[in-house]
């Protein structure tokens, strides 16, 4: 555990474990060593830091986190002294994953989102990204992690109740046979079963308005980035 890492969790402690009251279950399935992929729900921002506050005295976990963090000043030297893993949503990152792949090969611990941004109440579908690494490393032990009650932190004074439980996925580990998107999708169906959906924001209305203008924005310069790589290829 990097030093980085350590103290960025203690300072997270107050917050998630004092005032958020944070419980947690099923610790003892997270390994201690090897590579190993936790898949968690994501219903807000700060479910990394849920996640890895629950896990602290058990493992690093090196999440993967918008790139725009990185623009933060003075936040991209914290997150990459936490090992954290920049990554270009909506954009079919391939740097990002064989970044992911190489940590996992290493023997780390990756955390990783499969609805590549938080539910806002919806339902969302897996991206396929997660189950490619999981493919890439069929060696890493998958983790599945809950995460409730995150959200009632950006509704100050209400005082949440944090959970967050991990635990072996029921329809099993990784599958060779199996795709990308299936192995992605199935491991979200456990985890929605578990922990639904849930509005996020202290203006549940606005913050869904805002994330779904975001997304459109996402996908169209997505959209736009792909026909100028055509454009490129044809020339």
């Amino acid at each position: 555990m990097t030093p980085t890492y350590r103290i960025a969790m203690a300072v997270c402690v107050p917050v998630m474990s004092l005032w958020g009251r944070l419980q947690v279950a099923g610790l003892e399935v997270l390994p201690r060593s090897g590579p190993t992929l936790v898949v968690a729900n994501h219903d807000s921002q700060t479910d990394p830091v849920a996640v890895g506050v629950a896990a602290r005295h058990r493992r690093q976990i090196r999440a993967l986190a918008k790139r725009s963090l990185w623009d933060k000043p003075g936040l991209g030297r914290v997150l990459d002294g936490m090992g954290q893993i920049p990554i270009e949503r909506a954009a079919g990152d391939s740097d990002a994953l064989v970044n992911a792949v190489a940590a996992l090969r290493r023997g780390s611990c990756v955390g990783v989102f499969p609805e590549g941004t938080i539910s806002v109440g919806r339902r969302l579908r897996a991206r396929s990204g997660i189950g490619r690494l999981a493919l890439e490393v069929p060696e890493a032990r998958l983790v599945c992690a809950t995460v409730e009650g995150t959200p009632a932190l950006a509704r100050f004074p209400e005082r949440p109740r944090i959970r967050v439980r991990f635990f072996e996925p029921a329809s099993g580990q990784t599958d060779p046979s199996e795709s990308a998107a299936g192995l992605s999708q199935r491991l979200l169906d456990e985890l929605r079963a578990l922990a639904p959906p849930v509005d996020a924001g202290r203006d549940p209305a606005e913050t869904l308005e805002k994330y779904e203008r975001k997304l459109a924005e996402r996908e169209e310069s997505a959209a736009r980035r792909r026909a100028e790589a055509g454009e490129r290829d044809r020339v």
